[in-house]
């Protein structure tokens, strides 16, 4: 088993999603509701980034296949799609959905923020959701499978502490601090991104992956 390929794989995770980035976003979405009432936010949108990243893993080949795209271009596009973000979170932004607060709070005020938007699209969004496919499709064997949904589950289990810890870790991280760990994330991110595209340009071109 590779287990670099499966800690890899969660730091990956862990910067796309970027959880601690998305603190302040939380706690503006979950600015309406008491304590007990956070905590179940909490508890239920990282229940449903788990579910949607655990089925994305076991059925991302299968969509793929139904739509005749290749490993190799899906990887391209994942790779350029994730740098898109990275590089927003270079700037220190958080992507339009991520920063639109207000339209945020009036939805928030109408029903849960728990599925939609915090889970999907705000955590499992395009960039994670690409991710998945391609490390899976990297490593297809049933074990590698396994180890990764580990992962996954495991990623769910430390964002939700975070997410648990909120209103305390921003007040002691304060925007400064958090603005600090979204840059260090997205360039994490972005040497992933390059990686991807990179592995995708030479399976849609064997000869460059010999040349040199």
């Amino acid at each position: 088993m590779d287990y670099i390929a499966y800690f890899k794989f969660f730091v990956g995770l862990f910067a796309i999603i970027n959880p601690v980035g998305l603190l302040p976003v939380f706690v503006g979405l979950t600015s309406h509701q008491n304590d007990a009432e956070r905590r179940q936010t909490a508890d239920v949108a990282h229940f449903a980034v788990v579910i949607i990243l655990l089925v994305t893993l076991i059925a991302g080949e299968i969509i793929l296949g139904m739509f005749d795209i290749s490993i190799p271009a899906f990887r391209i596009a994942g790779g350029v799609l994730i740098s898109i973000i990275a590089l927003s979170m270079l700037q220190g932004k958080l992507g339009e959905v991520k920063s639109n607060k207000e339209e945020n709070r009036e939805f928030a005020a109408k029903e849960s923020v728990a599925v939609v938007p915090l889970a999907l699209p705000l955590m499992a969004g395009p960039g994670a959701i690409s991710s998945v496919i391609v490390y899976s499709a990297q490593h297809p064997s049933l074990i590698d499978k396994l180890m990764m949904g580990v992962s996954v589950v495991a990623f769910g289990a430390v964002s939700w502490g975070l997410f648990r810890m909120a209103p305390y870790l921003y007040k002691l991280l304060g925007q400064t601090g958090i603005n600090v760990i979204t840059r260090i994330m997205g360039l994490i991110m972005l040497s992933i991104a390059i990686e991807i595209i990179a592995a995708g340009v030479k399976g849609l071109f064997p000869a460059l992956a010999y040349t040199g």
